[in-house]
């Protein structure tokens, strides 16, 4: 029996909104995922919606991360129409079932998308090569409200990450603080090293991808959207990251603009 070449090296979700932050940042502004954003950002958008949408937008992008960074192997599977014929069988690639992967939850606002994440990766994978850890992490924050840096009151990191795809899916990525210290848990923690430490967000700042890039050059950085909603008009008019240093996405007090508001709150109902 002869193979199908077309399913011997499957391909791989290559496109992406253009831009100029380097190779390992990946924007997925695509009409699906911005529509479900934009209502997940409007006032008027509450609970249950607003965890509906939340969920609906990290199972599409467990999708495009799973084809693109998860590892392959070939199988021989014979299918319902064997019966009938010989050729009734598939061969070709699908995702290894066997590979290892880590969620890393962080607390509030990545509790839902990590849930999300594991429950998924459970079907979709051996459960005994899945793993989900917890951070819990805020921000400091001096008494003009500024963020100061980042407040980590406990974690349960449930050992080796070594040759383990780690996900980190933070919906907002604004300072780059919290992800950067999550990614120094990983390496100085636990044991590893990592086979890919894999960020993603729903939004994202040009200020988060300046800090995440430089301190952690070897993430790969997901997100749907990036918001540079402070930048001058003539910046605005550039594609994203071709003048970097004049962006800006965060105001005053480190929030998004024009962002989605507090996701943490917002999912919780919880305005502490």
């Amino acid at each position: 029996m002869h193979h199908d070449a077309q399913y011997r090296a499957l391909h791989k979700p290559m496109d992406e909104a253009p831009h100029h932050y380097g190779p390992n940042v990946h924007l997925l502004s695509f009409p699906y995922p911005m529509s479900l954003l934009t209502e997940l950002c409007a006032e008027t958008t509450r609970q249950p919606r607003f965890n509906q949408i939340v969920a609906q937008l990290y199972d599409w992008m467990l999708g495009e991360v799973a084809s693109r960074e998860l590892t392959m192997t070939e199988i021989f599977v014979p299918t319902r129409m064997r019966a009938h014929n010989v050729e009734g069988f598939y061969a070709g690639q699908v995702l290894d079932r066997s590979q290892k992967v880590v969620v890393a939850a962080l607390a509030r606002a990545g509790i839902l998308p990590g849930q999300r994440l594991f429950d998924s990766l459970n079907y979709l994978l051996e459960p005994e090569s899945v793993r989900q850890d917890h951070v819990f992490m805020g921000r400091k924050t001096d008494a003009d409200g500024r963020v100061i840096g980042v407040d980590v009151s406990g974690s349960k990191l449930g050992g080796s990450v070594a040759g383990a795809t780690v996900l980190i899916p933070d919906p907002m990525g604004a300072t780059g603080g919290s992800l950067c210290e999550v990614l120094r848990m990983y390496r100085e923690d636990v044991p590893g090293p990592a086979r890919r430490l894999v960020a993603m967000h729903l939004i994202v700042t040009p200020e988060h991808i300046a800090r995440v890039t430089r301190e952690a050059p070897d993430v790969q950085i997901y997100a749907v959207r990036v918001d540079r909603g402070l930048s001058a008009p003539d910046v605005l008019d550039t594609v994203p990251g071709a003048r970097h240093a004049e962006e800006r996405g965060l105001n005053d007090h480190q929030y998004i603009v024009p962002g989605a508001g507090g996701l943490g709150e917002l999912m919780n109902n919880s305005w502490v």
